[in-house]
Parts: structure tokens; C-alpha cells; sequence
């Protein structure tokens, strides 16, 4: 007999671009705490824990593991699966070789597809009509979840609802998917009542999936399969077959199969969802002053109204704006009317093709022992701050062409040079030669923080020869 437990797949391999400049490739918006303390990411994973969930599977691109396997660690989370996807191929191949791995061992089991970065606000109402769905998914359906629209929103997509489903209350046929409408389109389908955003979560047996992929869509089950069979277990990560992933078509589960599937059905729902696709998004969420202000962070507002202001770093302080957004972060400011927030991207764009590094990487770098983060650069060097996290260790390596003087500010180091290994505590330093073999570690209960001056000629991160390192990486 199977399983009844539901078990969650979140997909998180978006890079949120439309909230930059805080989302980035390097650290998008799902890793963030956006909307409450945790990272959206961690409020998703959540949602699915208890008496009703097996452990989570997590599809993610191996640029964020260490950071997602993190995140999920600190929030609690128990014997996830996290599934590395070698190449981004879209949510129906990421989902399909959940569903593939689920059906290994139990083919009916119901799974429960999410994204990473969606809000909820109503947790209580989310789970009442997750036990809706599971029961129309065991029942053949592939069912959406549609969310009562409270505006004539055009940033999402839309369901038109269909024949309630004899036997099951609170289940509807899916008439159609519609795509992103105009202003005019959005406000008739308001009117009518017949209409619901598509929230993007789906909840469907793994059998079920399958069969409607090889018939809709078979040439993407048979490299999905294959990758999924040619799997490696790299520590805590499984990662797909690199060839046989690549060879799927990149294509979203609603055109591989939600929109030409007959067993297609939405279950209504008011969940207080938004898919914090924009600022204004955010705005919307996020708790006003008298003057219907949002502030986030280190903030002074002065005569302002109607603004959402947030600083990650220095001092914000805006004055008479209305309907504005500004976003401050360590490398970046953006300033801009709320009214105008689809159009980040366009900014985005354009910093891509002018090859400035803000377009997709924060000032931080982050590893999975910890972080750097540049403080000054010059001709021939750079000085930044390294964050080693305890127990801790960076990879034993070499450099070509620089030098590196480390100066330990607070917690304890244990530094390998050459053949020797010496013990370097807070306002000690140690110089590391040109091309010296030399590795850093904490061996502390507390964070080794140190600044790191490097001198040389060339300063890149691509001047690193790993002899040696935990995490597999080369």
C-alpha cells in the first residue's frame, strides 16, 4: 500500500531578476529574507512539514547547493533530496526527474510541486486545500492550485475554470490557461468570476505525471530517465546526468502538460498568495506606516508616501517621494517609480551586456565555507574580509600569480603553508608567499574572521589550483 504522506518538490532555480539589485544569479531572491525573517526559500520548505509530508525533494542548479543545503539545515528541515540540475531546462524536466526518483520506490505517491519563492500568508487555508488536491491527484487528476484574484494583476497567468468534478468537492476542470493579459483582458476576467491566477504549484501522483508526459511530451521523458539513471551522489547532492539532462528540452510544465492534458483540474483557493514577482510586490506585502510607507533596514523617511525604501548597507533617507522605490545594497542603488516595477529587468539586461559583474553577483561571495567580500582593489591589490564558518576549511591550494598576507580580526585560525601548520589567533598574521601550497581552516566554535591583502599581477578568482578540497569542487 502506498504511502498517503505528500511529498514536497520545491523548485528553486530562478534568479528573480525583477528584484535586483538584491536578487542575483549569484544569490537570487528565493535565498533572501524577503518577506519575513527566513529566507523564502525556508518558509517554502516549511509549508511541508509535519505528519502529512515525507522529506522534501529540492531541484536546484549546483551553483546554490551549498547555500540551499544550508538554509534548509538551519530551518530545520530533515533528510531533504537535494537534486542538482547540471544545466537550467525549465520546471518540467526538474519536476519530471523528481517524479522519476519518487516512482523508484512508490509510483502513486502524491507529489507537490512549488516554487521556491512564492508567499503565503494563510498557512491554515494553504493545507485545507493541499488535502483537496491530494485527493483529486489520487484520483488521476493534475490539478493547480487558482488564486482568487483581488486585482486585475497582468503580471500573472490565469485559469478559467471549468464543470466541478463529480465526486470531489471543491474541484473544478481546467477550461483553459490563459497567458499574461492586457489591463482591459485582466479587469473582465475579475468581473466575470470565472477566472483565477495561476499560482504555479501542482499536485499530482508520480505515475500520473509520467504518463502524461510520455504522451504529451515524450521527448522529454526518455533524456529525463536517462539522467535520473545515470545519477552520482556528490556528499549530501544528487546529481543528474550531465549529457542526457542537457538533452532535454527547455519547457515549463504548464506547455509540456498542464495545457494539453485531459485530466488537468484547479481547486480555487484564497491563500493570501503572491508570487513577489516585483518591488511593488513587496510593497504590497510588507507592513505601512500612517503615510503607507514600507521601510526595510537602516531608513529615514521624511514627507514621503506610498514608498517601499530598503537598505542593506549605508543610511537611506528619501524625501518627499510618492509611489517610489529605492533599494540600497553594498555595490548598487535603485531608484525608481512603483508603478514602473516589470521594468527591473530591462536595467538588468543592459548591465549584462555592458559586462558589469552587478548584473548577477553581490559584492559577498559565497561558499560553502563561509563568504569573502571585497573591501578595496587597486593596481596589483586587493584587500578583502574572509568569514570561515566553524569546523570549516578552504581548499588546500596554490596560487600563480599573487601573494597573500592574512590577518586574523576575530576567531581562531589553523593555517596549513608548505609543510608547515601553525595555530594564528586574533591580531596575529601570517604572509603567504607566491605560489606556496597553503590552506585556511577554523578549528574554533565561533567565526574566523579575517582581512586578506593580496598583491600580484594578475587578482582573479581563477588564479586558484586546488590540490585538495572537501566539497569536490575542482
Amino acid at each position: 500500500m502506498t504511502d498517503q504522506r505528500i511529498v514536497p518538490v520545491i523548485l528553486s532555480g530562478g534568479s528573480g531578476t525583477r528584484l535586483w539589485p538584491v536578487s542575483r544569479e549569484s544569490f537570487p531572491k528565493q535565498l533572501w529574507p524577503l518577506v519575513s525573517d527566513r529566507s523564502m526559500l525556508q518558509e517554502t520548505a516549511l509549508r511541508g512539514v509535519g505528519n502529512d509530508f515525507l522529506p522534501p525533494i529540492v531541484v536546484c542548479n549546483q551553483e546554490h547547493r551549498f547555500l540551499i543545503a544550508e538554509q534548509v539545515r538551519a530551518a530545520g528541515i530533515q533528510n531533504p533530496r537535494i537534486v542538482l540540475e547540471p544545466v537550467g531546462r525549465n520546471s518540467a524536466p526538474a519536476i519530471a526527474a523528481a517524479a522519476v526518483l519518487v516512482a523508484e520506490t512508490d509510483p502513486d505517491a502524491v507529489l507537490w510541486m512549488m516554487a521556491a519563492d512564492a508567499s503565503i500568508a494563510d498557512g491554515a487555508a494553504l493545507q485545507a486545500a493541499l488535502q483537496v488536491a491530494a485527493a483529486a491527484a489520487r484520483n488521476g487528476y493534475i490539478v493547480t492550485f487558482g488564486m482568487k484574484p483581488t486585482a486585475p494583476e497582468t503580471g500573472y497567468g490565469y485559469i478559467e475554470t471549468g464543470a466541478a468534478v463529480s465526486g470531489l468537492d471543491g474541484v473544478f476542470r481546467v477550461a483553459r490557461f490563459l497567458e499574461k493579459p492586457d489591463a482591459g483582458t485582466a479587469e473582465r476576467f475579475v468581473a466575470g468570476g470565472q477566472h483565477l491566477w495561476n499560482s504555479g504549484m501542482f499536485v499530482f501522483t508520480a505515475r500520473t505525471l509520467l504518463q502524461e508526459i510520455e504522451r504529451h511530451a515524450p521527448d522529454l521523458l526518455q533524456p529525463v530517465r536517462q539522467a535520473v539513471a545515470e545519477r552520482k551522489t556528490d556528499l549530501d547532492f544528487i546529481r543528474l546526468g550531465i549529457d542526457a539532462f542537457s538533452a532535454c528540452p527547455s519547457i515549463s510544465l504548464d506547455y509540456a502538460v498542464a495545457e494539453r492534458t485531459e485530466r488537468a483540474a484547479v481547486v480555487p483557493a484564497d491563500l493570501g498568495w503572491s508570487d513577489v514577482g516585483s518591488w511593488s510586490a513587496l510593497w504590497e506585502l510588507g507592513t505601512k506606516d500612517f503615510a503607507g510607507n514600507v521601510a526595510v533596514g537602516d531608513v529615514v523617511l521624511e514627507g514621503a508616501e506610498n514608498c517601499y525604501v530598503r537598505s542593506d548597507g549605508m543610511l537611506a533617507a528619501v524625501v518627499g517621494l510618492k509611489d517610489a522605490v529605492v533599494v540600497v545594497t553594498e555595490d548598487a542603488v535603485l531608484a525608481m517609480h512603483r508603478g514602473q516595477a516589470q521594468d527591473v529587468k530591462k536595467i538588468v539586461e543592459r548591465l549584462k551586456a555592458a559586462g558589469r559583474p552587478e548584473a548577477v553577483a553581490h559584492n559577498r561571495s559565497y561558499r560553502p565555507w563561509g563568504y569573502y567580500e571585497s573591501l578595496i582593489q587597486g593596481d596589483r591589490f586587493q584587500v578583502k574580509r574572509i568569514v570561515v564558518h566553524p569546523g570549516r576549511q578552504l581548499s588546500l591550494q596554490s596560487h600563480f600569480h599573487r601573494a597573500e598576507h592574512w590577518v586574523v580580526v576575530n576567531g581562531t585560525a589553523r593555517v596549513t603553508r608548505d609543510r608547515d601548520v601553525m595555530i594564528v589567533r586574533e591580531n596575529e598574521s601570517v604572509y603567504l608567499p607566491l605560489g606556496c601550497v597553503h590552506r585556511l581552516e577554523n578549528p574554533g566554535r565561533i567565526p574566523l574572521t579575517l582581512i586578506e591583502v593580496q598583491s600580484g599581477a594578475y587578482l582573479g578568482e581563477d588564479d586558484i589550483v586546488r590540490l585538495e578540497d572537501t566539497y569536490g569542487r575542482t
